[in-house]
């Protein structure tokens, strides 16, 4: 599990807010860029990148000086690569950007989603060296040097990403080129990341309360919301913190303890990494989700959080053919006829529960058929503009929602944004007796 360094770093999402007095502080992944004497030399000279289906790239190493490997996938956003690189949903993966020109404005204090880098490598076709912007602490290469994460570029992106668009999501190595046979013995025997517990590896361990004492503007109490850290974005945080007191809690802690020892008022289910029907802490975070329901209790899922929800709910989950991933993603709220641009992270869908498992990857994964854990039916609230796939889940006469995409984008279309006070007026009426 990732560590939490309470009172040590740049996050500190309960600071100025009305009421609260001393919030605990967390490691920003830009922070460790402070110490740029102790980060370690970078790779360098001529690299190449296998895939599993037999593709060759040869390209020029940067970063750490390590091999990459992983799930081989892209993310079409031409800004935000910080953002993409700290966000822990990619954990696991190699990631491929398709904007050219990556680390043009450099490393920001205050813009990483975690406090750390979680792409197992990362591909681009050049990664800028000067970048120009008065804010900037460093380079991207610093970046994941300071992180131990690899990096190749020179690559032809454009036709890795057209690689992925037609045979779907492939497993892949990178490194010098002069271990390429060392590298082709590592590509048979490497797995996918989806059979590992990546929840696990990317939540915190103990439960934190973010802004103890947070009051709203008539110097009431907020709600107190429980928030389930499957891989929880850093700006997802900030934003809950303006409209609840917030306790950042591991993916495991149960129903039961959220109720009684911390006493909540809502629960919150975060986005996050690998397969949401993996057995390990993101089967724990949906069963207490189903337990919340089950209560009564006002319930947000976002990304992953959505998709334990349908898991919850008796639907079935599969693997894409190469995911959603970038800040483009056109969906359609079928209650208002409203279309919105969001910015979506997932490789993993909920099955419609009438027309199936939409733009599925040939591999064919998906959960086994399951049950409904929480009594409520379920109806589809969004769809995908593109590919028609689920975007969002309403249980019925029950004050909880999910939604696949991304409500906090930073940067990134701010259209959903107003879901957030969406989920605050759901809790208030709730707390009030209302419907």
């Amino acid at each position: 599990m990732s560590e939490v360094n309470v009172g040590s770093g740049s996050f500190c999402p309960g600071a100025n807010r009305r009421g609260v007095a001393s919030p605990p502080a967390f490691l920003d992944a830009a922070d460790l860029l402070d110490a740029r004497e102790e980060i370690a030399a970078g790779a360098t000279g001529s690299g190449v990148l296998l895939t599993a289906d037999g593709g060759r790239y040869t390209g020029t190493l940067f970063g750490a000086k390590a091999h990459g490997e992983g799930e081989l996938v892209f993310t079409t956003g031409m800004m935000g690569y910080q953002e993409s690189l700290t966000d822990p949903s990619f954990a696991g993966q190699v990631l491929t950007f398709t904007y050219p020109l990556i680390g043009n404005y450099g490393i920001h204090k205050g813009a990483s989603e975690s406090g750390a880098v979680w792409p197992r490598g990362v591909v681009v076709r050049h990664a800028m060296t000067q970048p120009d912007h008065r804010f900037s602490v460093g380079t991207v290469d610093e970046l994941l040097r300071s992180h131990g994460v690899p990096g190749i570029e020179n690559i032809d992106t454009r036709s890795i990403t057209k690689r992925v668009r037609e045979l779907g999501t492939v497993l892949c190595v990178f490194g010098p080129e002069e271990d390429e046979a060392l590298l082709r013995t590592r590509l048979q025997t490497l797995t996918s990341p989806d059979l590992e517990d990546l929840v696990d590896e990317v939540s915190i361990d103990e439960p934190v309360l973010l802004n103890p004492g947070a009051l709203d503007d008539l110097d009431r109490p907020l709600p107190r919301l429980g928030a389930l850290d499957c891989g929880i974005k850093f700006n997802i945080l900030r934003n809950l913190c303006e409209h609840f007191e917030v306790v950042w809690c591991p993916p495991h802690t149960s129903f039961e303890t959220l109720a009684k020892t911390y006493e909540i008022d809502a629960l919150f289910c975060s986005n996050g990494p690998g397969d949401p029907a993996h057995p390990g802490k993101a089967t724990a975070a949906r069963q207490t989700l189903a337990a919340a329901v089950r209560a009564n209790m006002p319930v947000m899922g976002i990304c992953l959080g959505h998709q334990l929800m349908g898991l919850a709910s008796g639907l079935q989950t599969y693997k894409m053919r190469y995911g959603h991933r970038g800040a483009n993603q056109p969906v359609v709220d079928l209650v208002t006829g409203r279309v919105s641009i969001t910015s979506q992270n997932h490789g993993f869908a909920v099955a419609d529960p009438d027309a199936g498992m939409l733009a599925a990857h040939p591999s064919g994964a998906c959960s086994p058929p399951g049950e409904n854990l929480h009594g409520a039916q379920i109806k589809v609230r969004y769809v995908n503009a593109n590919d028609r796939t689920v975007e969002g889940l309403d249980l019925v006469d029950q004050p909880s929602f999910t939604v696949q995409f991304h409500p906090e984008a930073c940067p990134g279309p701010h259209d959903a944004a107003p879901l957030f006070k969406r989920f605050r007026d759901v809790v208030d009426a709730h707390l009030g007796g209302g419907a």
